[in-house]
């Protein structure tokens, strides 16, 4: 239908061939709740007919925003952050926004000032926080008091629907203590993530609560303090098994350390599963690659930033009633063949 060959489409034209304005236009570019459903789709066809795309500038201008959007983190795990930015990329492109990545210690004493000064001088319209700095609730304080629409990736519900996206991991982790269980383990060795982060104790006590519940709470020293890295998935493994009565099955509370205590097993002289079953947390791109393929918790990393990033585009549009809904996914396990039977 394209009939403008090498020129570049315009609103003007996208109005024409619509039979509306330009204003009308305009609302359906920035998903405005004033446009009927019959309009919106005639309207986005004749946009997608003409791969009609609004200039930025112009765009930002008339809605008074940048249409930027902005990523807070600071987690050594790779792997995690691409997810959560192809899930927010996603969203992104379906609504014309970029994002922009903020790299930072959460260690920092200047943390919240550097975050709100991010904010700030990248005249972001909102921004999606990561664990473990979604954890910290001055931060959350104090982008709110500086009226930035913001939204944490969370484990539990630290803050309001609004703000927050939610995994469930206790209960995942206590799908993978029933799990173990059932395949006839009672020694079950656990590797658990730094102290400071939320999700080390949701992970931790999921598992040791479903444990208690078969008779079979671990003994503290078969519960070893891991960092969320291959290097100390190996280091905690070795501790483990240097226990009188080593564990069977060694449960990483993620892929990377998980991986890291096959290879110390197999450092050993451990054949994994024949000597030592291994799980892990999160479905990483290494969990299906690794040998044996691991069993372990898929975490709905790329379906949680989807979610995040159309809250906050739907909080910085005032929808409302969709900015508000409460999202809580929760993790699968899955089996592969890391892990076998007593």
């Amino acid at each position: 239908m394209n009939e403008f060959n090498d020129q570049r489409a315009t609103i003007n034209d996208v109005a024409r061939l619509s039979g509306v304005s330009k204003r009308t236009v305009s609302r359906v570019i920035n998903n405005s709740p004033k446009v009927g459903k019959a309009t919106r789709l005639k309207v986005q066809k004749i946009i997608d007919d003409l791969n009609y795309s609004p200039n930025a500038q112009a765009r930002g201008l008339a809605a008074r925003r940048s249409y930027l959007l902005g990523m807070i983190y600071d987690n050594p795990d790779a792997l995690y952050i691409n997810d959560v930015q192809r899930g927010v990329l996603s969203i992104c492109r379906k609504f014309g926004y970029e994002l922009v990545v903020h790299p930072c210690d959460m260690q920092s004493d200047t943390l919240i000032d550097e975050a709100v000064s991010f904010v700030n001088r990248s005249k972001l319209d909102g921004v999606i926080i990561l664990p473990p700095i979604s954890e910290n609730n001055d931060l959350a304080g104090a982008l709110g008091s500086a009226n930035v629409n913001y939204v944490r990736l969370a484990s539990i519900a630290l803050d309001t629907a609004r703000h927050v996206v939610i995994s469930n991991e206790r209960s995942a982790a206590a799908a993978m203590a029933e799990y173990l269980v059932k395949l006839g383990h009672r020694r079950i060795g656990y590797i658990s993530g730094p102290r400071r982060m939320r999700s080390t104790r949701e992970r931790l006590e999921g598992f040791c609560d479903a444990l208690e519940k078969h008779g079979c709470k671990p003994d503290d020293d078969m519960i070893a303090l891991g960092a969320y890295t291959f290097e100390s998935g190996i280091e905690c493994t070795r501790k483990l098994m240097a226990n009188t009565n080593p564990p069977t099955v060694i449960f990483a509370s993620n892929d990377e350390m998980a991986v890291g205590a096959i290879n110390a097993a197999q450092d050993m002289g451990l054949k994994v599963p024949r000597d030592l079953s291994v799980a892990g947390f999160d479905d990483s791109i290494l969990a299906s690659r690794i040998m044996p393929p691991l069993t372990t918790i898929r975490r709905p990393v790329q379906d949680m930033a989807r979610h995040a990033a159309t809250k906050l585009i739907a909080s910085i549009d005032g929808r409302n009633d969709e900015a508000d809904v409460s999202i809580i996914l929760v993790p699968e396990l899955v089996e592969r063949t890391s892990t076998r039977s007593l």
